[in-house]
């Protein structure tokens, strides 16, 4: 993770001439001091793997006599870390730091992006006081001042030491997480590090016990803690904080000490592991790489959740619901959502998704959310389960590991078969033609109920599960504005067409009749007709053939009657209709029709009718009762027979169901 947030160091030494820049250069790679030192020292690149953090590091040098101040500022603003270097046995050479050094640096950086400095005291051999008492002064002057360190290049006196606080200054800074004159964490670390506690907390009782403990040192350490060890970290922090440690576990306050002690320690390492193991880049700010992991859809296939991203976002439903009533309360719902930076769902969710008596959103309606994001919007859907650290409680490698990409809609229909489990209905229609209501009562909702919906509230898409032959799937229904004239691609891109029309409005099917004519009629898409309303009274539709024989003439389905205005949940057969069209859109379902005065109709009415029913029931018992003693039922001569009259009778059966068909 170090290694994608800092790809490389680069270290510039600054300071009067003299105070032994070039020198401190030559005796890190040299291991002896120089008896010939040159003006100015060429850039050295000390490799990745004998660095101790294990990233490239360039090391420039800066001569007054052969570099121009145009150059001197050109590698100040490339440089991650500036070591400012004086001579202990010079007082001018310590006042310049502050008179000339530190301001020339500060005017020629970018002051969003602040450099660390670091203090350089060289030629300690040549005294026998220290220089820290007037150091001191000016390290708390400046916060952009890392540490100070004395040294010596003639005796190599913390040369090692002096380049590797150079690099722990770039990699692991002081300044994003502390702050030395109030002594306590920044705002923003303590603010990553709650959330980081919060993604942690694999039960949501606001405790790390020992169990998450081990998991979160894992993730982060990739070793766990022994028992001892966690004792004695639990017994320092009761030692100093109250209420750090309850029922043997680490609170959130508790947890935030630990890293305010790391930090002033100097061992701040420690707690950027941590913040970068959980994404965290060095402004503090979740890294795009990490909230956005490369992820490669082609063209016409689609996006969904697979099954291991389902149970990582039932563990985080069942830890938020406090009360286990399967539904998320407004304040379970902030309490999820808390690790987000923003709120992601707004009110119109609550019409978008199934809800219970209360309006809150229930189990079910929670996945089917998070189905329709990733369906509609897969970026969005990666940062979502970045924010709840998908790739850490899961152990992925990234939120991508959670996402499935369909094959081509194209391969579905050769091989007319299909793996998908979300497909997509646009719904057509006039303005009043009911498709809002249509949508609404897919999740539940009556005419009464909808009636309630604000205006700002309203949702243009609903999405639930139906079944379809024992599978569940989902069903996402999006309600198309009715432009006829800017139809854009992605309204016209579905699985299937509802065309809905009011039944009782004269003038409402002529727009669904001009849809398809202009869109679909030429598409291999599947196509319903839905009469709405039909609790009103039906009109003849002013056009120049009826719904029924327009559906005929085009070979789609009759059209289905719809009414969402009884006191009741509205039916849901005809989303469980629009599934199975949608998942075989090659086959011709006949037993849509509801018409009633069709042969077909007329068929199944007749052989459903309770007349028939009882006929054959009696004729049952009679044959039985009269002509069937009990040793024939005992004979297997007799149920050989029975059996081939049954396999005949079902052949012509067959037969005359076709013959009855062949006129529709």
């Amino acid at each position: 993770m170090l290694e994608k947030m800092r790809k490389d160091v680069r270290i510039l030494l600054v300071g009067e001439p003299k105070v032994g820049k070039t020198s401190l250069i030559m005796s890190l790679v040299s291991e002896e001091f120089p008896e010939v030192v040159p003006y100015r020292a060429e850039e050295i690149t000390i490799p990745a793997d004998v660095t101790p953090e294990r990233v490239p590091t360039h090391i420039v040098d800066y001569s007054e006599a052969e570099q121009t101040d145009e150059q001197l500022f050109q590698e100040i603003s490339k440089a991650n870390v500036i070591c400012i270097v004086y001579s202990v046995n010079s007082k001018k050479s310590i006042e310049k730091v502050t008179s000339h050094w530190i301001p020339l640096i500060i005017e020629n950086t970018d002051k969003d992006s602040r450099v660390p400095l670091i203090l350089v005291g060289n030629k300690s051999d040549l005294v026998e006081h220290s220089s820290m008492e007037t150091i001191l002064p000016i390290m708390n002057q400046y916060s952009e001042i890392e540490t100070c360190v004395e040294c010596s290049a003639k005796n190599l006196k913390n040369i090692s030491e002096l380049f590797y606080y150079a690099q722990k200054a770039v990699l692991h800074p002081t300044g994003p997480l502390y702050c030395p004159e109030k002594k306590n964490m920044k705002s923003l670390c303590a603010k990553a590090l709650t959330r980081i506690f919060k993604v942690s907390d694999l039960d949501n009782d606001g405790i790390l016990n020992d169990h998450e403990l081990n998991f979160f040192q894992r993730t982060c350490f990739n070793t766990p803690l022994e028992p001892q060890a966690l004792e004695d970290v639990k017994n320092v922090v009761r030692k100093n904080l109250s209420d750090g440690v309850c029922d043997n576990g680490l609170t959130l306050k508790g947890f935030l000490f630990l890293h305010t002690l790391f930090i002033q320690r100097g061992r701040h390492e420690t707690t950027w592991t941590v913040l970068r193991r959980f994404g965290y880049d060095d402004d503090l700010e979740l890294n795009q790489d990490y909230l956005f992991p490369p992820l490669k859809i082609p063209p016409d296939c689609t996006t969904e959740l697979n099954h291991n991203a389902y149970l990582f976002l039932q563990s985080v439903f069942d830890k938020h619901d406090k009360d286990r009533d399967c539904a998320l309360s407004p304040e379970e719902l902030k309490d999820l959502f808390d690790v987000f930076p923003y709120m992601p769902w707004g009110p119109d969710v609550n019409n978008t998704v199934c809800t219970n008596e209360q309006g809150w959103i229930t189990y079910q309606g929670y996945l089917s959310q998070w189905t329709l994001t990733t369906y509609l919007d897969v970026q969005r859907c990666l940062e979502y389960l970045g924010y709840l650290g998908y790739s850490i409680v899961a152990e992925q490698e990234s939120q991508a590991a959670g996402i499935t990409v369909t094959r081509d809609k194209k391969i579905d229909l050769q091989k007319k078969q299909t793996q998908r489990s979300v497909f997509r209905c646009n719904v057509f229609g006039d303005i009043g033609s009911g498709k809002s209501g249509f949508l609404q009562a897919f999740l539940g909702s009556n005419l009464m109920h909808q009636k309630t919906i604000k205006e700002e509230h309203k949702s243009y898409y609903a999405i639930s599960t139906t079944y379809v032959y024992g599978q569940e799937k989902y069903l996402l229904l999006h309600e198309v504005f009715p432009d006829f004239d800017y139809l854009s691609d992605a309204d016209l891109a579905c699985d299937i067409v509802c065309l809905v029309y009011d039944a009782s409005n004269p003038y409402s099917f002529e727009y669904c009749a001009k849809v398809f004519k202009q869109y679909f009629m030429d598409s291999k898409t599947p196509c319903m007709m839905i009469a709405a309303k039909s609790d009103l009274q039906e009109v003849k539709q002013m056009y120049g053939c009826t719904p029924l024989e327009f559906c005929r003439r085009h070979k789609m389905p009759p059209p289905q009657s719809f009414t969402c205005s009884s006191t009741a949940a509205p039916s849901r057969d005809i989303y469980t209709k629009l599934t199975t069209m949608a998942m075989y859109p090659h086959a011709r379902l006949r037993c849509m029709c509801t018409c009633n005065r069709c042969t077909f109709c007329l068929c199944q009415n007749f052989l459903n009718s309770e007349l028939l029913q009882t006929v054959r029931a009696k004729l049952y018992a009679v044959v039985l009762r009269r002509h069937v003693s009990q040793a024939d039922l005992r004979s297997s001569t007799f149920w050989l027979k029975a059996s081939v009259g049954a396999t005949v009778f079902a052949v012509l059966g067959f037969a005359m169901y076709r013959v009855l068909l062949r006129p529709r």
